[in-house]
């Protein structure tokens, strides 16, 4: 798990990520926030997931599931430049908010220790990066791609 948390504190600007906010990464990537506890409605599958890996959980379940719950909350441009090729484009803390819900938002602060508004602010400046260095051919990783990114 050391090289998904050297890709994860890589994608925060600087460098510099603390530990509340690699908690609450965690917790969207592993899909416990997202799929867990009747907190949130699964999301459709993308039809990118290949089938064979559907059910893995997991991080492909909590990519796909997290990049699915954006972009029906209104972040499809956004995620869409994470993922392909070319400048990332930004997301502000109100819309990362917005798309996740104010559930997700409220269990990621309570698992993480810090504020909402702490963690959408810290969550928008590292998300984009993360998704983009996850996603290095365009599209999610399949599990072989994923265990050499480990």
């Amino acid at each position: 798990m050391a090289g998904l948390q050297d890709m994860i504190r890589s994608s925060a600007p600087g460098g510099n990520i603390g530990k509340p906010l690699m908690i609450a990464l965690g917790a969207l990537l592993a899909s416990g926030v997202l799929f867990g506890g009747g907190r949130a409605e699964q999301p459709a599958s993308t039809g990118s997931q290949p089938t064979s890996d559907e059910g893995a959980g997991g991080l492909l379940g909590g990519l796909g599931g997290l990049l699915n719950k954006l972009q029906q909350g209104g972040l499809a441009n956004e995620t869409k430049s994470w993922v392909g090729s070319g400048q990332n484009q930004s997301v502000s803390p109100g819309q990362l908010g917005s798309a996740l819900g104010p559930n997700i938002i409220k269990t990621l602060a309570q698992q993480s220790g810090i504020s909402e508004e702490e963690l959408t602010q810290q969550l928008s400046q590292a998300l984009p990066g993360l998704v983009d260095k996850l996603t290095p051919n365009g599209r999610l990783p399949t599990m072989a791609e994923l265990s050499k990114m480990m």
